[in-house]
Parts: C-alpha cells; sequence; structure tokens
C-alpha cells in the first residue's frame, strides 16, 4: 500500500532504528524502490556498517542515511546512486588501501635496511586474533576495540618510525623514557642546517605526518572490523584457514629469503619495548651506585699524575672522528693520506705519536655521551646516566688536574651556545664558548665557527699569555659535525683575524642540500671534513707546542650509519703526542701503533677504561 502523499514509510523515518542491533522490530519489512547500494559501502552507519551478517534488525533505506525519508518513487538520491559502478570501484579502492595500511603497520621494520619484500609477505597473528575477536563481538564493542586497536598500532607505527630514524643516525632505536629531550636539541640542528623556515616547515610536516598515521591507521582498522562483521561466514572461513597456515609455518619454521612467514612482530615489538622501559628504569637505580664508586676518589692530590708535572696539556675531541673514516674505502684514502702528511709534520716539529681504539658509548650523535664517558671513566650511554653524573661529583680527568692544584683548567668549546652548568661536574675552571671566542664570520652549517679558528682564539686568550701553572685545556672542535656541507679551508695563519675571511669560503661552499640525501656524497664530504679537522689541529700544535706540550686527542663517536655503514662499530681513533720521549714511554705497554694512524689490529678499549688507565700509567695512585 503506498504512503500517503507528504508521509515517511515505516522503517525510514527520523525514529527508525535501522542501525540499531537491538532496535524495535514492527515485523515489517520497508519497501524500497531504490537498486541495491555498491558492494562493501551499502548501509554504513558510523562505523561504515548497518546490515552485518548475523545480526537481526530492520534494513535501513538503500541510498539515505539515518534518519531521512526514502526518496520518491522511481528515483535514487546520493551519488552513490547515480554513479554506482564508481561508487562500487572507490569503495573497494579505499577498503584494499585500508588492508594494505594496516598490514604495513602489523609488518613494519624498525631499521631502513629490513624494508625488502619478503618482510611484508608474512602473515601476522594478530591480524588473525583481530579478526577472531570482531566476529564474536557485537556492534558497539566492536566499533569500540577496533578503535582502540587502531590507534594502538598508530602509535606503535609512530615508534616503528622513530626507531627508523634513530637507528639511522644514532645506531639505537628510540628510548621511550629518555629521548623525548633530544627533540629539542634536532630542531636546533635542523634549523642550524636549514634556516628557521625550513626547520619549521620539517617540524610542520612531521606533527601532520604522526596526526595522519593516527587517524589513518585507526580508521583503517575500524573499516576493516565492519567489513568482516558484514561478511561474517566468508571471514570466519578466511580466519580459520589464516590461523592454521600460521601454525604450520610457525610448526615448521617456514621461510622466505630468511623471513618467517609466521610473524608475531606487533607481539614482540611490544614486549621489546615494555623491556626497554623496565631496563632504562633499573639501569638508573644500579648507575647511581656504580658512579659513587671510584678508585681515585680519594688519592691525595700529591699522588695524582705525578709523572705530568709541569706538562701542559691538551684533551681535543674531533666531531665525529670515527674508525670508518680511516677504514672506508670511500674515506680512507683521503683521511689516510692526511693523517701520514700531518704525522711527517710532527716528526720534523720533533713530536711523536701513538694512536689506539676506544669504543665510544655513542654512535651517530649525542657527543655530550663520548665527552662524559672519556673524561669521567664511567659508561655513560643514555641521557639518564648523564644527568645522574654531571649532577655529582665522580672524579673527570680535568678535575683530577684541577685537584693537584698544579694546573690551570680551561674549556675552549665553539659548540656551546649558551649557560653550561656541567662546567661544574668537569673541573673547568674557566669556559670559552661560542660567545667568548670573538668569531666575526660565518656559522657553517651547525658549526659556529672553523676549528682553526678556534684554535687560534684559544692561542690568543689564553694559550698564548703568561700562567703561573701550566694549563689544562679541554678542546671540543665542531668541523666535522654534520651535513659537513659547507666545509670551512684552512688559510694563512696571518689572515685568520675575527673570522671575516671564511665569508667568501662558506658562501662557495656547497649547501646541506647538495648531500644530505646522497650517501656517497655524505660519505666524501664527511671525509673531507675529518681532513681539516685534523690538519688545523696539528699545524696548531706544530706552531704553538714545546717540549712540554702534551696533547691527546680522539673522536667523540662515528658518524651516522648512513656515512659509517650498516652495523659498524663504535670505535674511535685515540692518539697522544708528545716531545718529550717520557711521556709515550709511560704507555710503551699498551700495544698502540706508533703514529696518528691506528692500525687495524691495535687494542680496542671501552672508553670509560681510559680515565683509569691513563691516570695509573702516569703516577697516580688509586684510594677509593
Amino acid at each position: 500500500m503506498r504512503a500517503p502523499e507528504g508521509e515517511v514509510p515505516a522503517g525510514s523515518g527520523a525514529g527508525s532504528s535501522s542501525d540499531e542491533d537491538d532496535g524495535g522490530d514492527d515485523g515489517e519489512e520497508p519497501v524500497s524502490v531504490s537498486p541495491p547500494p555498491p558492494a562493501g559501502h551499502a548501509d554504513e552507519g558510523t562505523d561504515g556498517s548497518t546490515d552485518e551478517g548475523g545480526e537481526t534488525g530492520p534494513a535501513a533505506p538503500a541510498a539515505g542515511g539515518v534518519g531521512e525519508a526514502a526518496p520518491p518513487s522511481g528515483r535514487v538520491r546520493g551519488w552513490r546512486g547515480r554513479y554506482p559502478v564508481a561508487a562500487t570501484v572507490l569503495a573497494w579502492t579505499v577498503t584494499g588501501l585500508a588492508a594494505v595500511l594496516v598490514l604495513f603497520a602489523l609488518l613494519m621494520p624498525g631499521k631502513a635496511d629490513q624494508f625488502h619484500p619478503a618482510q611484508f609477505l608474512r602473515v601476522p597473528v594478530e591480524a588473525v586474533f583481530g579478526a577472531a575477536l570482531v566476529l564474536v563481538l557485537p556492534r558497539r564493542p566492536r566499533i569500540a576495540v577496533s578503535a582502540v586497536a587502531g590507534l594502538a598500532l598508530g602509535v606503535l607505527t609512530v615508534l616503528n618510525l622513530l626507531d627508523v630514524g634513530f637507528n639511522e643516525y644514532l645506531g639505537r632505536g628510540f628510548n621511550v623514557v629518555l629521548d623525548w629531550a633530544l627533540f629539542s636539541d634536532a630542531q636546533a640542528y635542523l634549523q642550524d642546517t636549514f634556516g628557521g623556515g625550513g626547520a619549521l616547515g620539517i617540524a610542520i610536516l612531521a606533527v601532520v605526518l604522526v596526526i595522519a598515521v593516527l587517524a589513518l591507521v585507526t580508521l583503517s582498522v575500524v573499516r576493516l572490523g565492519s567489513l568482516v562483521a558484514r561478511n561474517s561466514e566468508v571471514a570466519t572461513r578466511a580466519t580459520l584457514v589464516a590461523a592454521i597456515v600460521w601454525v604450520t609455518c610457525a610448526a615448521l619454521g617456514v621461510q622466505v629469503t630468511g623471513v618467517p612467514i609466521a610473524s608475531e612482530h606487533v607481539a614482540l615489538a611490544v614486549q621489546d619495548r615494555a623491556h626497554r622501559v623496565r631496563d632504562t628504569i633499573r639501569d638508573e637505580a644500579e648507575f647511581q651506585k656504580i658512579a659513587k664508586k671510584d678508585t681515585f676518589a680519594n688519592t691525595p692530590p700529591d699522588q695524582l699524575l705525578t709523572d705530568l708535572r709541569g706538562k701542559d696539556m691538551m684533551i681535543t675531541f674531533i666531531e665525529s672522528y670515527g674508525r670508518s673514516a680511516i677504514e672506508d674505502p670511500v674515506m680512507a684514502p683521503g683521511v689516510d693520506a692526511t693523517l701520514t702528511a700531518e704525522n711527517k709534520k710532527l716528526t720534523g716539529a720533533g713530536f711523536a705519536a701513538k694512536s689506539g681504539w676506544l669504543t665510544s658509548a655513542t654512535y651517530g650523535g649525542s657527543s655530550w655521551l663520548g665527552h662524559s664517558t672519556f673524561l669521567s671513566g664511567l659508561w655513560i650511554n643514555n641521557q639518564q646516566r648523564y644527568r645522574t653524573v654531571t649532577a655529582g661529583d665522580h672524579l673527570t680527568l680535568p678535575g683530577a688536574f684541577r685537584k693537584t692544584g698544579d694546573w690551570d683548567t680551561v674549556g675552549v668549546m665553539p659548540g656551546v651556545q649558551k649557560a653550561w652548568p656541567e662546567q661544574k661536574f668537569y673541573g673547568i675552571d674557566k669556559l670559552y664558548d661560542s660567545r667568548d671566542l670573538g668569531y666575526r664570520g660565518p656559522k657553517f652549517s651547525w658549526s659556529t665557527m672553523p676549528d682553526q679558528y678556534a684554535l687560534t682564539a684559544f692561542e690568543r686568550l689564553v694559550h698564548g699569555k703568561k700562567h703561573d701553572k701550566p694549563l689544562m685545556s679541554t678542546i671540543i672542535l665542531t668541523s666535522s659535525h654534520q651535513p659537513w656541507a659547507p666545509i670551512p679551508r684552512t688559510v694563512p695563519q696571518d689572515q685568520v683575524g675575527d673570522g671575516s675571511v671564511y665569508d667568501a669560503i662558506e658562501k662557495a661552499g656547497k649547501r646541506p642540500g647538495d648531500i644530505i640525501t646522497d650517501a656517497r656524497k655524505s660519505k666524501e664530504e664527511y671525509g673531507k671534513s675529518i681532513q681539516y679537522s685534523v690538519t688545523s689541529l696539528i699545524d696548531y700544535l706544530v706552531k704553538y707546542g714545546d717540549k712540554n706540550t702534551v696533547l691527546i686527542f680522539l673522536g667523540d663517536h662515528q658518524p651516522i650509519a648512513r656515512v659509517s655503514g650498516d652495523h659498524a662499530s663504535r670505535d674511535v681513533p685515540v692518539s697522544i703526542v708528545a716531545k718529550d720521549p717520557k711521556v709515550l714511554d709511560r704507555i710503551a705497554d699498551w700495544g698502540w701503533t706508533d703514529g696518528l694512524r691506528p692500525e687495524h689490529n691495535a687494542p680496542v678499549w671501552k672508553m670509560s677504561a681510559f680515565r683509569d688507565r691513563f691516570l695509573t700509567a702516569y703516577g697516580s695512585t688509586p684510594h677509593s
């Protein structure tokens, strides 16, 4: 019977409960004159479905939304009715993309070198369990569970993306407890490299990416859950088949190119992150105990460093100077040639050197962890350990020299651009940071000034002046900091001046964008930056050093993985240089290589072992 004109047919009006699982059913089926909607898209409610397999309730209007009146006789409302084929294609395309996105999120690795097809040709057990759960849940709980699971999977995807970035640059995964503080340093690095506008743009893109990942993964899981519920019979059979395949492959250890077909990647990733959090919390408690123990804490001043009295000491860190600079086939030829040439300069000036290897506590960045490990004799491999040790009074190498009362301790740190409270912990009496060195030239990307200028300023402001006591100088050079563009060049010493001479050199140099995305170019420019830094340091020593000068120089860590290579060691070169042969005689039993280039098989120590070995070699008596 046709409804009177102006009235809403039964079951399709504003009071209709066609989208409710348990809505009232008056026992009558509404009459629809519309053709069936496209597959995978018909009768969608808030979750993309209103007529699910196995659920009862009155049918909704085919083309109208919830609460809409049925279309006039013989007419179909909405674009889906006008373009049914296009609607069908779009619906299945969106569903297919949702499935691809969820599968990608379930199988995404945390390292760039693991992205290969076999990684994504696996059966994720989490998808099997998820489908089984969706099949047994009523509509509202299903939507809620799907949304929560999707959001959790989105968060895990963001963390996996962070793992990829951290493994690429720092050689380790992202620590959800400690690493948030590093984002401010990353922002400062981007600003120095790409300018304020570029850094802001990258930051905005990163935020948009995070929001997009969370939203799209969540919506995709909800959509797939609705699809499974609408097609319960087919979905049940598919889930059973997938479960059988997974169990069989897991039991037999079936693999494709070394990758197991049966995947439990998400479960293992969550477990791994939980272990990282637990280990981080435990490590903090354990490290507090370790940091309180010190072999030389109670050594009297007159029993410290007795064999170096009267020597001008220099401890110099060269940014990112790692083993790969000396042994990688792209960088090594240029760097090794420079080390050979600079060693000849030293020999000609009456100096000698011995070199070995130290394993750094950090990789690719976080230089302060390497500095503190070397100077404190403690293994400082995360930010929490760094905060703990620098808040205490553990004896450092500069602090040991200062404790004797026979040295003035100074620091030259062109990379420090604001207040640096760690000065007190390290035992540095006078600090010269980027604001104190009188530089008027251009920045070279992140580096505030060329190494040659920093060393020249050190001579002018500190070393070249008369002193009542010898100096213990800690110098941190920065010109070999990534992105290695532009790179300074050495200029005649009498032309250094206030640094304005570097304007033309900076303008003529390469831009970060020229090399930052090209691994080989990054390697080449990194090698050149190491050559520049080593040359600047040895030129300074030859010109201003004397019979009482003792130089210790080393790298703080290896460069990023894109330059040092995947799975590269954390080893860095370390050298001791002096004119007085007695200085090197004291370390004759260390087995180090003569010259500035350590042999491949030279001894390798943990960087934290150097402090005690050095103090012992030069006459310090342990008193813990």
